[in-house]
């Protein structure tokens, strides 16, 4: 464990977990934005450490998830739907992501980092060479600054609500990659000049005009309720 090969590993580790950990923070302010600040506290340190457990034991087994049929397809619509459920605001009666719900904020944050983890998780696989210990490390190190990150992104957000779309926006695109990491997808495509910038376009476009449409309807059915 004291020799370069392993500090120059854990490095490169650390560096992939930064470069690839702004998706996550974002996903971590946008759903906790609506909770108490206690409960935000408590929704960061569960989903986050819950999503640390499950990336170790995804990357643990990061060969056999290679061999699971439709894996980036079946996760990039996972995350399309995610990133505009979290668009939405509380409308009452029924619960979604963004709600006063601690565990259903946490379960979000969880299931949006798993599905967005699958880049990191193969990386980070690779760069350790099987070496649980290094994949421990290196993802434990990060854990501060997924924390630290989305609770800077959450200040902007209280400031300027409209951020939301920004975040919303880049988690629709990480969705729109994935899903043309699918080699069936990739294959459709091939030779195709400009149609999968076009299509990725589109999927983000559908989910910030979507979401606009369903928060106006929203807000606008509350004062006739109330009334």
């Amino acid at each position: 464990m004291l020799d370069a090969g392993f500090f120059s590993a854990l490095l490169l580790i650390i560096t992939i977990n930064i470069v690839l950990s702004g998706d996550n923070a974002v996903v971590i302010a946008i759903a906790c934005r609506k909770l108490t600040p206690a409960h935000r506290k408590k929704a960061i340190f569960w989903a986050t450490g819950l999503a640390i457990i499950v990336r170790i034991l995804a990357t643990a087994l990061a060969v056999y998830l290679l061999k699971i049929p439709y894996l980036y397809l079946i996760g990039g619509l996972i995350l399309v739907w995610i990133s505009y459920k979290l668009l939405l605001e509380d409308d009452g009666e029924e619960q979604i992501s963004a709600s006063d719900s601690l565990v259903q904020a946490v379960k979000t944050i969880v299931i949006a980092d798993v599905m967005m983890g699958l880049d990191n998780v193969l990386a980070i696989a690779g760069a350790a060479g099987g070496d649980l210990v290094l994949i421990i490390l290196g993802l434990v190190i990060s854990i501060p600054i997924m924390v630290f990150g989305s609770q800077l992104i959450l200040k902007a957000m209280e400031r300027l609500p409209w951020l939301v779309y920004i975040g919303s926006g880049i988690l629709a695109w990480a969705a729109a990659k994935m899903i043309f990491e699918e080699k069936v997808v990739k294959h459709w495509v091939e030779g195709l000049s400009g149609v999968e910038t076009a299509i990725k376009i589109a999927i983000v476009a559908a989910v910030l005009v979507l979401g606009f449409i369903q928060r106006k309807r929203s807000g606008g059915s509350k004062p006739a309720e109330q009334a």
